[in-house]
């Protein structure tokens, strides 16, 4: 079977739908709206959901991004707040407890570089406490930051590095956030999930690493993502079977040869996809061209929806001050 490259709870539920024409017992789905922002909630309740899915067992919220510009701030300050509630649904933290988060990923490549770039957002406050205690009051939660980097460039896991710095700094919950690969060029940076069940860095894009989770650092660990990129085999299958389809349905004779290549095992298809393109170009990973503005318009969405769910007594205009 072809391995389809997605971090997404939500599409590997419609992929398992789509190929055994029923849904997974076991996982149950739950869909809200906040305004115009529309939540799904995926529950993976046992163990055998979560062998069917692929997916640890617990909660995988995906909220979909309504249609913005990098200037439209209104609905970036509308998907933070809706942001912010989801997080708070899963932290179960108290207030004066310490957070650590942590940005996954490469700061040198931009679809990677979601993560680094939230930690420069982030209303870091454990410091405080000792450095400036008259600024500071107890209402605000003791709030630390890393961006540790990938094992490519330090030489070291990443879940090493978050696993000594827990142990070190012993925090009551742990926030990744990470770039993420998707089976659908429609969600990419139109989709943020959040999990409390961790997260296995590089999985989305075939370059596994150490899990980071509950299990593997003795805290909660909440984990955040936005789909940056997908496999450009992905982009070609879908493409060919939208021309099949528009050739069907304008071709009045002839539909039997179409109708042949439509049938064709889809893993077959896939397979042949990614040995063409691998031969010629590669194996490819697929961005949009103005990444870099979208990354930087993502960051600041999911840096303040976390920084309103640690810190509840503040509003965003308390913390974009206290960030400068």
């Amino acid at each position: 079977m072809i391995n389809v490259r997605t971090d997404l709870a939500i599409e590997a539920r419609e992929m398992y739908i789509k190929k055994h024409s029923k849904d997974i017992d076991g996982v149950v789905i739950e869909e809200e709206q906040d305004g115009d922002i529309k939540f799904t909630t995926v529950k993976v309740k046992n163990e055998e959901g979560a062998k069917k899915l692929g997916k640890s067992i617990g909660n995988y919220i995906t909220i979909d991004i309504p249609e913005f510009t990098i200037y439209d701030g209104e609905i970036m300050d509308e998907v933070s707040k809706v942001l912010s509630k989801v997080v708070k649904r899963l932290i179960h933290v108290n207030e004066e407890k310490t957070a650590l988060v942590v940005g996954l990923g490469n700061w040198q490549v931009t679809p990677d570089a979601l993560g680094p770039k939230v930690t420069e957002k982030i209303m870091v406050t454990r410091h405080l406490q000792v450095v400036m205690p008259e600024a500071i009051d107890d209402s605000v939660r003791p709030v630390c930051a890393i961006a540790p980097g990938v094992l490519g460039v330090t030489g070291i896991e990443t879940g090493e590095v978050i696993k000594s710095l827990v142990d070190k700094v012993k925090p009551d919950l742990v926030i990744c956030i990470d770039a993420l690969a998707s089976r659908r060029v429609e969600r990419l940076n139109r989709t943020i999930q959040i999990s409390d069940t961790g997260i296995s860095p590089g999985a989305g894009v075939g370059n596994n690493r150490k899990e980071i989770s509950e299990k593997s650092l003795g805290v909660k660990v909440i984990a955040i993502g936005v789909p940056t990129v997908v496999d450009a085999a992905t982009i070609a299958n879908d493409s060919i079977d939208l021309v099949i389809d528009e050739l069907i349905s304008q071709v009045s004779s002839g539909k039997e040869f179409y109708n042949m290549l439509k049938d064709i095992d889809k893993n077959e298809k896939v397979a042949l996809i990614k040995e063409v393109l691998c031969a010629h170009v590669g194996d490819l990973i697929v961005a949009p061209k103005d990444v870099d503005m979208i990354i930087d318009s993502l960051s600041k969405i999911i840096a303040n929806g976390i920084n309103m769910s640690l810190q509840p007594n503040m509003d965003m205009e308390d913390i974009n001050k206290f960030i400068g």
